[in-house]
């Protein structure tokens, strides 16, 4: 190779390299920018989520009411209704971090009434474990989504790969914490109830500086100097028959409770026996044992008798929560209520509450309010049958 050709190919390497450096570079620049974009978007968003709280509240109820009358309006409006659904429920899902954040960052803030045990316990786990938390929120978001999931997998995979979606997705739902439902806390507030100072000020953006000087007083106040004569009503004795178990009972309610002056990672005493244990990795495991012999078994009844028995077994066993309200009393009663679920399920649903609503929903056709939901129920009937997520365990 001669001289000239040697030096050729350095030139050409050279060029190379430095086209590549270049590409490398402007490539790094437009992720710097798309990310700086994508900050400052989210900045704005959040800036003006918090100064518009009542706004958008009002906007996600009403998209929420719109998800129960989109079912049988036209082709896959199921499927769009659940989109829907999920969406505001994610989308809820951040708005509540976010308003915690702006809780946190005002010191001045105080709720008005005492926060619920489920909030207070939740809480402080999130605030101590950042696995639990982020293993909280990513179980909330397969809550949120299982049903969507459910629907796409329906339509593009056949009936047997479904149900090892199913399958997949509840034991991946074991992992949750016990004693524990929502296991992230759940909204507690209004927001239109926040104060302005926490209002204008976004976790993102640059806090908004106070008023130099307070308010001057209205011009309509400055000449108000005459004073307000008394009202008659506070001027009249109280009746003398009147005894004082009003105050007493308005007293009461507000009593501190040993719930109130717990630590809030001791809201739930941990479990000391082996009975304890069993009855709740029984309640745990329950679904995951459902789906499995439902999928596996042409008859749903030998399902239904398998998730029902497991339920009654883990209601015997478990421990006897106090009289007092607590986050373990909540939940048994909730998990108490679960139990109507069952309604809807299996050969109770095919021959006892199916014909029954159906009769119902016939009955009721030609009253003019009681005829709107009974076509909204008669629309939802069929999705019992074709999804498992409608009523699951």
């Amino acid at each position: 190779m001669s001289w000239a050709a040697r030096v050729g190919n350095i030139e050409l390497a050279e060029r190379l390299l430095t086209t590549s450096a270049s590409s490398a570079t402007a490539y790094s620049r437009t992720d710097n920018q798309l990310s700086a974009f994508m900050s400052s978007a989210l900045a704005k968003y959040e800036d003006f989520l918090v100064k518009n709280v009542s706004t958008i509240t009002s906007v996600e109820s009403t998209l929420r009411s719109i998800t129960w009358f989109l079912p049988g309006r036209f082709k896959d409006a199921e499927l769009a209704s659940e989109a829907l659904s999920a969406l505001l429920n994610v989308t809820n899902l951040y708005h509540d971090t976010l308003l915690a954040k702006i809780i946190q960052n005002d010191p001045k803030w105080k709720p008005i009434l005492p926060l619920p045990l489920h909030t207070r316990y939740t809480r402080a786990w999130c605030n101590k474990d950042n696995i639990y938390k982020w293993v909280a929120r990513a179980l909330e978001l397969i809550r949120f989504t299982q049903l969507l999931i459910e629907m796409g997998m329906r339509r593009k995979l056949s009936d047997k790969n479904r149900w090892r979606g199913i399958v997949f997705i509840e034991a991946v739902k074991i992992t949750r914490r016990p004693l524990v439902s929502p296991p992230i806390p759940e909204r507690d507030l209004d927001p239109a109830s926040l104060p302005p100072s926490s209002i204008h000020s976004s976790p993102t953006l640059a806090p908004t500086p106070p008023p130099s000087s307070p308010p001057a007083t209205p011009d309509h106040l400055k000449n108000n100097h005459v004073p307000l004569e008394p009202n008659s009503l506070m001027l009249t004795p109280p009746p003398p028959d009147r005894s004082d178990t009003s105050v007493e009972d308005y007293l009461l309610p507000k009593a501190l409770t040993t719930s109130s002056v717990r630590p809030s990672l001791q809201l739930i005493h941990p479990f000391t026996s082996i009975k304890d244990w069993i009855a709740e990795v029984v309640y745990i495991i329950r679904p995951l044992i459902y789906v499995t012999v439902l999928r596996t078994n042409t008859h749903r009844d030998r399902a239904l008798v398998t998730a029902f028995t497991l339920d009654l077994l883990s209601r015997s066993l478990r421990r006897a929560p106090s009289s007092s309200p607590s986050v373990e009393h909540d939940e048994y009663a909730a998990r108490d209520r679960d139990l109507a679920w069952y309604l809807l399920r299996g050969s109770v649903w095919d021959l006892y509450t199916r014909p029954r609503l159906e009769s119902l929903v016939e009955k009721t056709a030609q009253v003019p309010l009681l005829g709107l939901i009974g076509a909204v129920v008669k629309d939802w009937v069929p999705l019992i049958d074709e999804y498992y997520y409608y009523t699951a365990l």
